[in-house]
């Protein structure tokens, strides 16, 4: 075709990535006026799976090249401290509900009747301290005793009535109840336990790597005993059931593509048999530019990705696997390039 002819002619002046296209072009053509063809290699979304802790794998379940479900197991790692930390955080949490429990009850009857029997010892004995000062200090003054005596009668009676008020001010907040702020104080307490023990267990659960999706195994990364770090990958899963190629096409027939536009795929091995799709996006920057102004002639080298995406239920779509993809064109009647010279 003129275009393939044109499109190689530039490839050897212009940077090595343009090869790669040139190959996934090859063999690029149209059946008719509204069917497109191009060739590439077929591709799966790939998923890692990764813990978000430090862990040490302690058992891999699959081997690559096995086909899991979303949700199988595939590996189990362990953390060392892990159960500990756990039945700390549990106490932790036992401990902090108790003390809720208590604020929120507040003081016991007995704890208010010792507080009220205190009191009244310490009245009476701040009164008896009262009468001895007024009666020392009259013999003081009629020289019967001494000012040392009448000084240690002061202080008794000063200390017995501070005792006393002390005591009084214990009953009064006794009665009075736990106060609001020591309440949200204890349950802002038992919620920081509880969180605790929250992403403690969460630990656990993400130390059980599961297959996000369902799909094939395409890479083991770690084995057993290993410890890997956060967010390094333990396998690979790839998701099979929904593979794509990726295709390149001229600029005029990108002009013509439209997202969702249906497609078929076939094998080269398998020519009658077609796997259905459609055109999922089409690049807005082409792959090849030359480096001077563009001619009628250089735009027929321009090259844009086209995503295509495949249905495949039976598994026969491995990746790495060229296909032909022919995309009907829902914009037919335009002539191309090559059809408009004279």
């Amino acid at each position: 075709m003129t275009t393939q002819r044109q499109f190689l002619a530039a490839v050897s002046a212009v940077a090595p990535f343009v090869v790669v296209a040139s190959i996934l072009l090859a063999g690029c053509s149209r059946d008719d006026g509204d069917t497109i063809e191009a060739v590439g290699t077929v591709e799966i979304r790939e998923h890692d799976v990764a813990p978000m802790t430090a862990a040490r794998v302690v058992r891999l379940l699959v081997d690559e090249g096995a086909t899991v479900d979303a949700g199988d197991t595939v590996a189990v790692l362990s953390v060392a401290t892990l159960a500990a930390n756990i039945e700390q955080a549990r106490a932790r949490v036992a401990t902090t509900q108790a003390a809720l429990r208590e604020a929120e009850a507040g003081p016991r009857t007995a704890e208010i009747e010792r507080a009220e029997a205190e009191l009244r010892a310490a009245e009476a004995e701040a009164d008896r301290a009262a009468k001895d000062l007024v009666r020392i200090q009259a013999l003081t003054e009629s020289g019967a005793l001494s000012e040392q005596q009448l000084d240690a009668a002061r202080t008794l009676a000063s200390t017995s009535a501070n005792r006393r008020d002390a005591l009084r001010e214990t009953l009064r907040l006794l009665r009075q109840g736990t106060r609001p702020e020591r309440i949200a104080g204890a349950r802002a307490e038992v919620a920081t336990a509880q969180a605790a023990l929250a992403a403690a267990q969460a630990t656990r659960s993400d130390l059980v790597l599961l297959a996000p999706v369902t799909g094939v195994v395409l890479g083991r990364h770690a084995e057993i005993g290993e410890v890997v770090a956060p967010g390094t990958p333990v396998m690979s899963v790839g998701e099979s059931a929904k593979p794509w190629v990726r295709v390149y096409v001229s600029a005029a027939d990108a002009a013509r593509l439209t997202i969702g536009a249906p497609a078929a795929a076939m094998l080269d091995d398998l020519p009658d048999r077609e796997f259905p799709g459609r055109v999922a996006s089409v690049a807005t920057k082409a792959e090849f530019t030359p480096r001077v102004a563009l001619t009628e002639d250089e735009r027929a080298d321009l090259l844009f990705a086209v995503r295509v995406e495949l249905d495949d239920a039976t598994g026969m779509l491995k990746p790495g696997l060229p296909v032909t993809v022919r995309v009907k064109s829902p914009v037919s009647g335009l002539r191309t390039a090559d059809e408009a010279r004279p």
